[in-house]
Order: structure tokens, then sequence, then C-alpha cells
């Protein structure tokens, strides 16, 4: 069987010449004799692929030498525990913005460790909409301000970068590596690697040096920020394969002319597809029109009866896992970095026949 076109939200396509390039070094990386997977982390074989990783990152996305990235076990979600322990550093309260299911999940494990003040909640428009900056009710004295710049479930993506005189700390999941981004107005960026960048099993975070080494005390050692720039992220066993494998994935996008390359076709990409969905009113799309993910399109059927039908078929196409999310119902694409752009309009391509033969 030939190769799908995978819409999954995550984990998520990886590009063909990442996949082709760890087949023809499973059994043996560069005349080592051994997989990546089999190999000891703090051999010389791969220290030398962590160290290449992590410069390829730093270059692709011009990560400032006061900086330090580390390469985590725990996915994004271990991230909403270990930024209130990081950062928090004796205040009392931080500010988060709730946009969807994600940034609600970062709330509620947030409220663990402090009071949590809800400065914009798009809950009333089913998360549909990201509300100006302006009616922000921000607190001054917050330790950090948290958002989640790209949420999967509804396809909704911030058109701005917040303004704050507190860290600004992003859950940048779902959209790292997919457009530019000014790193020196974060205090943290974290981002899981199974949608942008690698495999399950990997978070990669971007943290400011000088919000390091403030921990409490009393957390666990391994959830301290310190414990693992200390350690080059080596404090215990990495996730090594998924290591290697996002290495992979940043000299391919280096292959593709860096971010800006792969900015350019994801903007191609998502409003070809969006230019589809409005042009017909067999199909829609719920979210306020500034705030549409490059990422993550969800659309709806106009009658839902076909949901079925349309998933079936699109399968037997070769178009697979674009079922929505339950909350939202309908369909969703995931056009990741990954996603070619002839995957997207093979998709448009049928949505367009399906529509002839049931509108």
């Amino acid at each position: 069987m030939s190769r799908v076109y995978n819409f999954s939200a995550g984990p998520a396509a990886l590009p063909e010449a990442v996949l082709k390039q760890a087949q023809e070094e499973m059994m043996d990386w560069h005349g080592s004799g051994m997989s990546v997977m089999e190999m000891s982390h703090r051999g010389k074989d791969y220290m030398s692929i962590a160290a290449q990783a992590e410069a390829d990152f730093r270059e692709i996305m011009s990560i400032p030498d006061n900086y330090r990235v580390l390469f985590l076990q725990g996915g994004a979600s271990s991230q909403f525990s270990m930024v209130p322990i990081n950062l928090l550093q004796g205040k009392k309260s931080a500010d988060y913005v709730l946009t969807g299911q994600w940034s609600k999940k970062a709330v509620a494990e947030g409220k663990r460790f402090c009071d949590v003040n809800v400065v914009s909640d798009t809950s009333d428009s089913k998360f549909t909409t990201v509300e100006d900056q302006s009616s922000w009710n921000t607190n001054p004295d917050a330790a950090y301000l948290h958002y989640t710049p790209n949420e999967t479930i509804v396809g909704v993506e911030f058109p701005f970068v917040p303004e704050t005189d507190v860290p600004l700390v992003a859950d940048m999941s779902s959209n790292i590596l997919s457009r530019s981004v000014d790193v020196s107005k974060y205090g943290v960026i974290y981002a899981g690697a199974q949608k942008n960048m690698g495999t399950a099993g990997l978070c990669v975070a971007i943290v400011r040096e000088d919000l390091i080494g403030k921990a409490d005390p009393a957390m666990p050692t391994m959830m301290d920020y310190k414990t693992h720039a200390d350690n080059d992220s080596m404090y215990n066993t990495p996730p090594t394969y998924s290591w290697y494998i996002a290495g992979l994935v940043f000299q391919w996008i280096k292959s593709q002319g860096g971010i800006a390359g792969i900015e350019a076709i994801n903007k191609r990409k998502a409003e070809k597809l969006y230019a589809a969905i409005d042009a017909s009113d067999f199909y829609s799309n719920p979210v306020d029109v500034p705030c549409r993910s490059r990422m993550n399109v969800p659309f709806l059927l106009a009658n839902t009866e076909l949901d079925g039908l349309f998933l079936e078929e699109a399968a037997k196409a070769g178009l697979s896992t674009l079922k929505g999310h339950r909350s939202v119902g309908g369909m969703r694409a995931s056009i990741y970095n990954a996603m070619p752009e002839e995957g997207v309009d093979a998709l448009i391509a049928f949505m367009q026949d399906f529509e002839k033969r049931h509108g």
C-alpha cells in the first residue's frame, strides 16, 4: 500500500526524507555498527547527534545566547507543572489566557501551585476567537503570563504576540517551527515534538537563563530547569531516539529554506484550504477569520448525516485521519510542516468532488 496523506493532529506525519534517512540509518548509524536507539547517551556518537540537533535548532529559530535549550521527557503536559515550579519564584499568582482545551489544562495545573488569574476566557464563543489584549484583565504583580499560541482542537491561532512586562510563556506544541518567532520576547517557550518536530516522547523547552535556578527547593529534582540545564539535558537518560529524529527534522527544515521557506509554504497551504471552504455553502469553518490556524483547519459539513460517508470515502482516497475532535465534530485537517502541498491539493479536490456528488 502506498503512503497516505496523514492529517492527524498528533502524533503527526513526518517528512518522507526524514523517514527514509532514519530507515537507512536504523541498523548502522554512520558506521558505528549499531542503531541510534541502542547507543549510550553519554557515548561520543550520541553526544555528537545531540549537539548537532541543538545547534541546528538554535540556528533555525535564531535563539539568543542567553537562552538554554532543554530536551526533556514528559511531553508538554509536564510543562504545565514545571512552569509554575520554576517561574513563581516566591510570587503567589500568575496570569493565564484561556483560548481552548490545552490552555484550559494549563490553567487547571497552574491552580495546583498558585492563584491563577485568567486574563481572557473565550469559552463563551466555544473558543472560536482571540480577544484583543486591550480587554485582558492582567495583574502587574503576576509571576508570568502563559498562553497557547495555537489551539489544535478548534483551530484558533493568535494573530499577535502578547505584550507584557512579566515573563511571557508559550505552549507552542502545535505551531513551533511553522512561522518566524522572536524568541527574545519570551521567558519560556515549550513544545511537544509529535506535531512539527518529530516523534512522541520528547518535549523541547527554550528557557531564558535568568529564569533558571530559582525553583522551589521542595519540588522534585526532575522538575527543576536547573537540573537539566546543568547536565545538558542528560541528568537521566533522555528520549534519545526522539531527540535524534528531531535533529533530522531540523536538518530537513534547513533544506526547505529554513523557517522563512517553511512559513511561505504553510501560508499557501492554509490559504488555499480556507478559500475552498469559504467558496462553498457545503462546508464551513467556525473560527473568526483573523484567528484561523495555519496548522489545524476544522470544517463542518452542512449536512452532518454525511460525515461518516465523507470520512469513509476520504480514507479510500488516501486522505487519512480527518475526523474532527469530538467536542467540535465535523472534520479537521492538520496541515503541519510535513504535510506536502500536494496533500492539501488532493484534499481540496476530494472535497469539491464530494460536494458535487452529495451537495
